[in-house]
Formats: C-alpha cells, sequence, structure tokens
C-alpha cells in the first residue's frame, strides 16, 4: 500500500483522512440495528474511543478483499481470454449451464455440456503453458503472480501444473456458483416489483471479493444522464469543472464487452470527460479529474499513463463491439461517436483469427487530456479527500462500485461522499442508496438506459445531489 498512500499524499487539491466518530455518529444512531456486531450495543463513549481501531480495521479487511476481486478477474481471463487459446470464448448460456451442475460436475448424458467441460479444460491447460512462459504480456504476468507468487503453485512440474488447473477449474465452479445465487436473489426480488429489484441488485455484491473490471456501456449511461440532467438545469455549459471518479476500473477481460487481445485500459475516466465536453457541460482543457481506487493495480496503471502523457505520449483506447450483442441503436452511435472530442480515430488492433462478428474502433487521446487524470489511493467507504469547498468537486461518479458494500458501509460512502461535494454538485450512480433524513445528499431523480435486447441488460444512473450546508 505504500505506492497507494504516495500518491494520496502528493495531490496538490487536498489530503486524504480518514472518516471521524463525530461524522459517523449520526450514520451509527440511525443505523443501530444494521450496524457490524462488533459496533453493536456500545455506548455513545465506547464507539468514540473504538472507532479508530474499528476503522484501521475494517480498511484492512476491505483491501482484503481485492484479492478475491483478482481471483475472479482470473477466472474471466480463463473463461473468455483469446490470447492465450484456440478454443471459443464461453458464452453466457454456457456458463448458466456450468453453474446450474451440482458441485460443476457435468451430466454423462448431456453430450454439450460434456463438450463444454472439454473445452474449459482445455482452456485451463492452454493458460497453464502460457503462463509459464508469460513474455511481457501484462495479463499473463498478472495471472503467473497470482497463482505462483500468492497462491504458491509450481508451473515448471507435473504435479504443480495439475493442482494449478484444480484450482482454475474450482474457481470457476465457485464464482458460477455465486452468481447463480445472485439470480436467485434477483428473481425472488422481481416478484416484488422492479423496486424491491433494483434496490436488492444495489448490494449484491456485498461479500463478493473486490473486482476491477469495467467495460463501455455504463458511460451511455452516464452520458444520457448527464443529458437529462442539463435539458432540466441543473448542471448548465461549463459548470462543471472538478470530477471524481470512484472505481475506474481496469478493462481485462470483461465478460460481455471486454477482451484480451488488447493492452489493458482505463476506459471510464476518458468517457466521462469526452461526454462532459460533448455536451458542454466541460471544457475538455479545463477539467480536472481525480479517480479514486483501492487497487494498486489501477492506480499504478493511470499514474503511468499520466506520467508518459507528461512526456507527450497519447493514451490508446480500443473499443470492441460484438455485432451479435443485439446492442440498441443509440448504444451502437455511442460506440462510433465516442472519443471525438477528446482525441483522434487510429487503426485498431487486428482482430484474432476467426472472429468475424468483432467490429473494433480505437482513439488516440491526447496527452493533454490524459495528464489532466490523477489517481489517488482511497478507501470510499472509510476516507475522504479533504479539501476547501473551492476545491470540492462538481461531479461525482460512481457506478459498478457500492454494490460491493451493505448498506451500513454504504452509508458511511454517502458521507465521505457528501463533504467532497460542492453545493450543488451531483452524484452519479447505477445504485439505489439509502437516503437518511439528516444527510445533505438525497436523490433528483434517475434515468433508464437499455444496451440491448439481452435480458436485464442496462442500467438505472440515479442522480443524487448535494444540498447547501
Amino acid at each position: 500500500m505504500a505506492a497507494g498512500a504516495l500518491l494520496a499524499q502528493t495531490s496538490p487539491h487536498g489530503r486524504v483522512v480518514y472518516l471521524s466518530y463525530e461524522d459517523a455518529k449520526p450514520i451509527l444512531e440511525a443505523e443501530a440495528e444494521i450496524l457490524p456486531q462488533e459496533l453493536k450495543g456500545r455506548s455513545p463513549s465506547e464507539l468514540a474511543l473504538d472507532w479508530p481501531k474499528w476503522v484501521a480495521r475494517h480498511d484492512a479487511e476491505i483491501r482484503a478483499r481485492l484479492a478475491q476481486g483478482d481471483e475472479d478477474t482470473l477466472v474471466n481471463f480463463l473463461l473468455f481470454g483469446m490470447s492465450y487459446t484456440r478454443q471459443p470464448r464461453i458464452t453466457q448460456k454456457q456458463i448458466q449451464q456450468i453453474g446450474q451442475q451440482q458441485n460443476g460436475a457435468v451430466a454423462a448424458n448431456n453430450p454439450a455440456l460434456a463438450n463444454l467441460a472439454s473445452s474449459l479444460q482445455s482452456r485451463a491447460d492452454d493458460l497453464i503453458r502460457a503462463m509459464a512462459a508469460p513474455g511481457n504480456n501484462d495479463r499473463l504476468l498478472f495471472a503467473r503472480r497470482l497463482l505462483v507468487e500468492q497462491k504458491g503453485f509450481r508451473l515448471d512440474t507435473t504435479e504443480g501444473r495439475e493442482k494449478a488447473k484444480a484450482y482454475l477449474i474450482a474457481s470457476v465452479v465457485r464464482v458460477l456458483g455465486e452468481f447463480n445465487n445472485y439470480a436467485r436473489i434477483l428473481e425472488a426480488a422481481r416478484v416484488e416489483g422492479a423496486s424491491e429489484e433494483f434496490i436488492q441488485r444495489s448490494s449484491l455484491f456485498r461479500t463478493r471479493g473486490l473486482s476491477s473490471d469495467t467495460s463501455l456501456l455504463p458511460n451511455y449511461a452516464l452520458e444520457e444522464a448527464l443529458k437529462a440532467i442539463q435539458s432540466r438545469g441543473l448542471l448548465t455549459a461549463g459548470s462543471v469543472r472538478r470530477v471524481a471518479i470512484i472505481g475506474p476500473g481496469l478493462d481485462f477481460t470483461d465478460k460481455q464487452e471486454g477482451y484480451d487481445f488488447y493492452p489493458q485500459q482505463s476506459i471510464q475516466p476518458f468517457a466521462i470527460i469526452d461526454s462532459l465536453a460533448r455536451l458542454g457541460l466541460a471544457r475538455a482543457d479545463a477539467m480536472r479529474v481525480t479517480t479514486f481506487d483501492l487497487s494498486p493495480r489501477v492506480n499504478d496503471h493511470l499514474q503511468r499513463a499520466r506520467q508518459r502523457a507528461q512526456r507527450g505520449q497519447a493514451y490508446v483506447l480500443q473499443l470492441p463491439y460484438d455485432t451479435q450483442a443485439q446492442w440498441k441503436t443509440d448504444a451502437v452511435h455511442y460506440w462510433e461517436r465516442f472519443g471525438d472530442r477528446i482525441g483522434s480515430p487510429l487503426a485498431p488492433i487486428a482482430t484474432p483469427s476467426g472472429v468475424t462478428a468483432l467490429k473494433v474502433r480505437a482513439v488516440r487521446v491526447r496527452p493533454a487530456i490524459a495528464s489532466m487524470i490523477t489517481p489517488m489511493d482511497l478507501n470510499i467507504v472509510l476516507q475522504r479527500l479533504d479539501a476547501p469547498q473551492s476545491e470540492r468537486f462538481d461531479l461525482i461518479i460512481a457506478t459498478n462500485i457500492l454494490v460491493y458494500y451493505d448498506t451500513f458501509e454504504q452509508s458511511l460512502a454517502m458521507a465521505n461522499i457528501e463533504r467532497m461535494l460542492r453545493p450543488g454538485g451531483f452524484l452519479l450512480s447505477n445504485n439505489a442508496l439509502l437516503e437518511l433524513p439528516f444527510s445533505r445528499l438525497h436523490s433528483v431523480d434517475y434515468s433508464t438506459v437499455v444496451y440491448s435486447d439481452r435480458p436485464g441488460d442496462g442500467d438505472h444512473i440515479v442522480w443524487y445531489q448535494r444540498a447547501a450546508d
């Protein structure tokens, strides 16, 4: 965490501080029934005394969830990677079939599932062979570090490779079993109505590892939300100058829109700058964008991109579009225009042989754009950037991140976000968050965007606005 601490300490716009007991006290009182067990039934004086220790301990616990998230990322790499194998990507339908098998066992009388199991075994063999000689492939190096350095598997012996393969297959079974459980939870909530489903979805991953994976389309939903907010006069031309993005993520191998035949990339910081400039809400050359993330991988990636940009090097984004994914026309149009305010088109990386339904665009992002992004190590549940009001954010983005926390943790995060927003500023999130009566951060409205004809493929973006002090 030393690198993250350095990032936090070197920001000229404020310093990272932990949420104090005084700031947390109203939440502790309002949510007494759902507090973590170690905080329940404590007197105010006891809570005040123990709060710093609990915060430090819980900060470490949250950060420890990154390891599980990295394992989930490795599972995606195994299922969907194309750079290390000739086996076809596993489809969403096949994933459901695997997850429905008891303990991952494939029914002997089902040839399709037997073939799928064979393909998965071959993928695992291919990935292990590739990890044994990763070269400078950053994804393979990540996978090797996880299996060899962190898990202790040996890839230079037959026994070691077999153990690594068993671990990979078991990880697939675990992840797919978890997702089938999530599907059952959402199906039960759906019976109660769309609102209940959205509420359940908003903290669905509260016990899951923290994943850094990301994709393009949530940024389309954010642009549509910004457009609607602008049409209501809630944000005006040139009014957005300072932006924070919580959990910007890395496109490693997303299960739907991501691939692995191009370098890892972070999409959202550039997407938000692009959208704000397109809508006239900000000048692309007059914005300051700060990213908050727990992951050293994400922070290091963005820090290196910033340093390269300061030396005049562009940041290149590869934008895949699977034409079989049944994207809505407006989603395709977003993909077609993405990046036109922050860079210029260039020839994309060639797609792997045999992949005929995939189109790829590439955008060369101007160095001036990449250099305005400042990454910071920050745990949004327990930390905030302490800055004078003149340096507070006009807009904070938090998509696919607060879903990893329970209601109490989300309330703490909301308190930190409130303190970082200027009066009138907005938080945009695809989560339904508890709005406590004493909070200055409340929902104004929401917008809904459907990405494709696939069931449930879309987002609700809730607009939370900070009231005046």
